[in-house]
Protein backbone atom coordinates (compact mmCIF):
# COMPACT_ATOMS: atom_id res chain seq x y z
CA UNK A 1 0.00 0.00 0.00
CA UNK A 2 1.02 3.55 -0.60
CA UNK A 3 0.81 6.12 2.02
CA UNK A 4 0.59 9.31 0.06
CA UNK A 5 -1.11 12.11 1.53
CA UNK A 6 -0.34 10.19 5.35
CA UNK A 7 0.92 12.54 7.80
CA UNK A 8 3.17 10.42 10.55
CA UNK A 9 4.97 11.32 13.24
CA UNK A 10 7.61 9.15 14.72
CA UNK A 11 9.24 9.39 18.01
CA UNK A 12 12.70 8.61 18.77
CA UNK A 13 13.34 8.97 15.30
CA UNK A 14 17.03 10.32 15.15
CA UNK A 15 18.54 6.92 15.15
CA UNK A 16 17.72 2.76 15.37
CA UNK A 17 14.38 1.64 14.18
CA UNK A 18 13.12 5.09 14.42
CA UNK A 19 15.11 6.67 11.59
CA UNK A 20 14.46 3.20 9.83
CA UNK A 21 10.44 3.43 9.94
CA UNK A 22 10.71 7.23 9.18
CA UNK A 23 12.60 6.23 6.10
CA UNK A 24 10.54 3.80 4.89
CA UNK A 25 7.37 5.15 5.18
CA UNK A 26 8.24 8.59 3.20
CA UNK A 27 9.86 5.99 0.45
CA UNK A 28 5.85 4.70 0.38
CA UNK A 29 4.50 8.67 0.18
CA UNK A 30 4.17 9.38 3.77
CA UNK A 31 5.17 12.94 5.22
CA UNK A 32 7.09 12.33 8.60
CA UNK A 33 7.68 14.71 11.56
CA UNK A 34 10.35 13.28 13.61
CA UNK A 35 11.87 13.88 17.04
CA UNK A 36 14.46 12.98 18.96
CA UNK A 37 15.73 14.73 22.14
CA UNK A 38 18.96 15.88 19.43
CA UNK A 39 17.89 18.18 16.96
CA UNK A 40 20.83 17.52 15.02
CA UNK A 41 19.93 13.70 14.99
CA UNK A 42 16.55 14.37 13.66
CA UNK A 43 17.59 16.95 11.35
CA UNK A 44 19.74 14.23 9.82
CA UNK A 45 17.28 11.63 9.10
CA UNK A 46 14.85 14.57 7.60
CA UNK A 47 17.56 14.89 5.25
CA UNK A 48 18.36 11.60 4.05
CA UNK A 49 14.46 11.15 3.44
CA UNK A 50 14.66 14.58 1.47
CA UNK A 51 17.48 13.59 -0.23
CA UNK A 52 15.57 10.22 -1.54
CA UNK A 53 12.68 12.75 -2.75
CA UNK A 54 10.59 12.71 0.82
CA UNK A 55 8.91 14.80 2.65
CA UNK A 56 10.08 15.11 6.52
CA UNK A 57 10.54 18.05 9.36
CA UNK A 58 12.52 17.56 12.01
CA UNK A 59 12.01 18.63 15.62
CA UNK A 60 13.59 18.40 18.96
CA UNK A 61 11.36 15.86 21.76
CA UNK A 62 13.28 15.16 25.17
CA UNK A 63 10.17 12.64 26.24
CA UNK A 64 11.27 13.14 29.77
CA UNK A 65 10.30 16.58 29.57
CA UNK A 66 7.10 17.26 29.83
CA UNK A 67 7.42 21.17 28.82
CA UNK A 68 9.46 19.79 25.66
CA UNK A 69 6.39 17.07 25.30
CA UNK A 70 4.10 20.29 24.72
CA UNK A 71 6.43 22.33 22.72
CA UNK A 72 6.97 19.91 20.14
CA UNK A 73 3.41 18.99 19.55
CA UNK A 74 2.48 22.77 19.59
CA UNK A 75 5.61 23.19 17.13
CA UNK A 76 3.71 20.14 14.72
CA UNK A 77 0.33 22.00 14.72
CA UNK A 78 2.12 25.07 13.18
CA UNK A 79 3.15 22.91 10.42
CA UNK A 80 0.07 20.66 10.08
CA UNK A 81 -3.20 20.57 11.10
CA UNK A 82 -3.73 17.21 11.16
CA UNK A 83 -1.19 13.50 11.85
CA UNK A 84 -3.11 10.62 10.93
CA UNK A 85 -0.21 8.52 12.53
CA UNK A 86 1.09 8.87 15.92
CA UNK A 87 4.00 6.20 16.57
CA UNK A 88 5.22 6.11 20.14
CA UNK A 89 8.62 4.78 19.28
CA UNK A 90 10.75 6.90 21.67
CA UNK A 91 12.08 4.98 24.59
CA UNK A 92 15.46 5.03 25.86
CA UNK A 93 16.78 1.31 26.41
CA UNK A 94 18.70 0.29 29.64
CA UNK A 95 21.71 -2.06 30.12
CA UNK A 96 23.44 -0.97 32.87
CA UNK A 97 24.82 -4.43 33.89
CA UNK A 98 22.38 -5.55 37.12
CA UNK A 99 19.59 -4.35 38.98
CA UNK A 100 22.22 -2.11 41.51
CA UNK A 101 24.43 -1.17 38.88
CA UNK A 102 22.30 1.55 37.70
CA UNK A 103 22.26 5.07 39.18
CA UNK A 104 19.11 6.78 39.99
CA UNK A 105 19.32 9.25 37.89
CA UNK A 106 19.64 6.80 34.37
CA UNK A 107 16.51 4.75 36.43
CA UNK A 108 14.21 7.66 36.50
CA UNK A 109 15.14 8.88 33.08
CA UNK A 110 14.07 5.65 31.74
CA UNK A 111 11.06 5.28 33.01
CA UNK A 112 10.08 8.83 32.07
CA UNK A 113 11.09 9.24 28.67
CA UNK A 114 9.48 5.70 28.02
CA UNK A 115 6.39 5.70 30.61
CA UNK A 116 5.48 9.28 31.04
CA UNK A 117 6.44 10.49 27.94
CA UNK A 118 4.72 8.24 25.61
CA UNK A 119 1.65 9.12 27.85
CA UNK A 120 2.33 12.82 27.25
CA UNK A 121 3.11 12.85 23.89
CA UNK A 122 -0.26 10.71 23.17
CA UNK A 123 -1.83 13.34 25.23
CA UNK A 124 -0.29 16.11 23.46
CA UNK A 125 -1.07 15.32 19.81
CA UNK A 126 -4.24 13.63 20.48
CA UNK A 127 -6.31 16.71 19.38
CA UNK A 128 -4.07 16.65 16.37
CA UNK A 129 -4.72 12.94 15.36
CA UNK A 130 -8.89 13.59 16.05
CA UNK A 131 -8.92 16.23 13.06
CA UNK A 132 -8.09 12.92 10.92
CA UNK A 133 -10.41 10.89 8.92
CA UNK A 134 -7.86 7.82 9.49
CA UNK A 135 -6.18 8.40 13.09
CA UNK A 136 -3.82 5.37 14.10
CA UNK A 137 -1.42 5.14 17.46
CA UNK A 138 1.23 2.93 16.93
CA UNK A 139 3.45 2.12 19.73
CA UNK A 140 6.64 -0.02 19.84
CA UNK A 141 6.29 -1.58 23.36
CA UNK A 142 8.87 -4.58 22.58
CA UNK A 143 8.44 -8.29 24.30
CA UNK A 144 9.79 -6.63 27.44
CA UNK A 145 6.50 -5.44 28.27
CA UNK A 146 4.93 -8.97 27.31
CA UNK A 147 3.83 -10.65 30.45
CA UNK A 148 6.34 -13.21 31.91
CA UNK A 149 8.82 -12.27 29.44
CA UNK A 150 12.28 -12.58 31.13
CA UNK A 151 14.56 -13.00 28.25
CA UNK A 152 16.00 -9.63 27.84
CA UNK A 153 19.20 -8.36 29.31
CA UNK A 154 17.54 -5.24 29.71
CA UNK A 155 17.23 -3.16 33.07
CA UNK A 156 14.79 -3.50 35.88
CA UNK A 157 13.54 0.23 34.77
CA UNK A 158 13.20 -0.46 30.72
CA UNK A 159 10.84 -3.17 31.65
CA UNK A 160 9.24 -1.26 33.90
CA UNK A 161 8.82 1.69 31.25
CA UNK A 162 7.68 -0.90 28.84
CA UNK A 163 4.89 -2.70 30.84
CA UNK A 164 3.30 0.67 31.76
CA UNK A 165 3.47 1.37 27.88
CA UNK A 166 1.65 -1.91 27.55
CA UNK A 167 -1.31 -0.95 30.51
CA UNK A 168 -1.61 2.22 28.87
CA UNK A 169 -2.12 1.40 25.18
CA UNK A 170 -4.27 -1.48 26.50
CA UNK A 171 -7.01 0.96 28.28
CA UNK A 172 -6.48 3.65 25.29
CA UNK A 173 -7.48 1.42 23.04
CA UNK A 174 -10.87 0.81 24.43
CA UNK A 175 -11.51 4.48 25.39
CA UNK A 176 -11.17 6.08 21.95
CA UNK A 177 -12.10 3.16 19.92
CA UNK A 178 -15.70 4.34 19.92
CA UNK A 179 -14.07 7.89 18.61
CA UNK A 180 -12.95 6.14 15.36
CA UNK A 181 -8.91 6.32 16.73
CA UNK A 182 -7.24 2.52 16.30
CA UNK A 183 -4.16 1.71 18.73
CA UNK A 184 -1.92 -0.70 17.67
CA UNK A 185 1.06 -2.06 20.05
CA UNK A 186 3.84 -4.34 18.72
CA UNK A 187 5.73 -6.53 21.11
CA UNK A 188 8.64 -7.06 18.85
CA UNK A 189 11.99 -9.43 20.58
CA UNK A 190 15.40 -7.68 20.23
CA UNK A 191 15.86 -7.70 16.34
CA UNK A 192 18.34 -7.07 13.88
CA UNK A 193 18.29 -3.16 13.29
CA UNK A 194 19.17 -3.24 8.85
CA UNK A 195 19.91 -0.34 7.71
CA UNK A 196 17.10 1.20 4.97
CA UNK A 197 19.46 2.86 2.99
CA UNK A 198 21.81 -0.50 2.11
CA UNK A 199 21.57 -3.65 1.11
CA UNK A 200 20.45 -5.98 3.24
CA UNK A 201 17.32 -4.34 3.62
CA UNK A 202 16.16 -5.94 0.98
CA UNK A 203 17.40 -9.03 1.35
CA UNK A 204 15.64 -11.53 1.43
CA UNK A 205 13.92 -12.68 4.73
CA UNK A 206 13.34 -16.58 5.31
CA UNK A 207 12.25 -19.04 8.50
CA UNK A 208 15.26 -19.27 10.85
CA UNK A 209 16.98 -16.35 9.87
CA UNK A 210 16.59 -13.21 12.73
CA UNK A 211 13.81 -10.65 12.62
CA UNK A 212 14.78 -7.73 11.02
CA UNK A 213 13.87 -4.35 11.01
CA UNK A 214 12.12 -4.49 7.78
CA UNK A 215 9.92 -7.32 9.15
CA UNK A 216 8.98 -4.96 12.02
CA UNK A 217 8.26 -1.82 9.48
CA UNK A 218 6.30 -4.01 7.17
CA UNK A 219 4.38 -5.18 10.39
CA UNK A 220 3.48 -1.37 11.17
CA UNK A 221 3.00 -0.63 7.72
CA UNK A 222 0.27 -3.45 7.24
CA UNK A 223 -1.56 -2.24 10.25
CA UNK A 224 -2.01 0.79 9.25
CA UNK A 225 -2.88 0.42 5.92
CA UNK A 226 -5.75 -1.95 6.91
CA UNK A 227 -9.34 -0.74 5.76
CA UNK A 228 -10.97 1.28 8.87
CA UNK A 229 -13.12 -1.75 9.61
CA UNK A 230 -10.16 -3.82 10.18
CA UNK A 231 -8.26 -3.46 13.85
CA UNK A 232 -5.65 -4.58 14.54
CA UNK A 233 -4.93 -4.14 17.96
CA UNK A 234 -1.44 -5.67 19.06
CA UNK A 235 1.37 -7.82 17.38
CA UNK A 236 3.35 -10.59 19.36
CA UNK A 237 5.98 -12.00 17.81
CA UNK A 238 7.54 -15.15 18.85
CA UNK A 239 11.30 -15.17 20.15
CA UNK A 240 13.45 -17.99 18.74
Amino acid sequence: MRFDGYRVVVTGAGRGFGRSLAIALSRDGAEVFLSARDFRAAETVAEEVRHAGGRAHAFECDLADPESVREFATTVGEVTDAVDVLVNNGAPYLDAGGFLEADDAQVAATIAAGATGTVLATKALLPLLLRSPRPDIVTMVSGCGEYGNHRSEAHEAFYAAKAAQSGFTEVLSKRLRPQGVRVISLYPPDFDDTDPLGPAWDAERSDGDALTARSVADCVMFAIGQPRDCYIKSFYFEQA
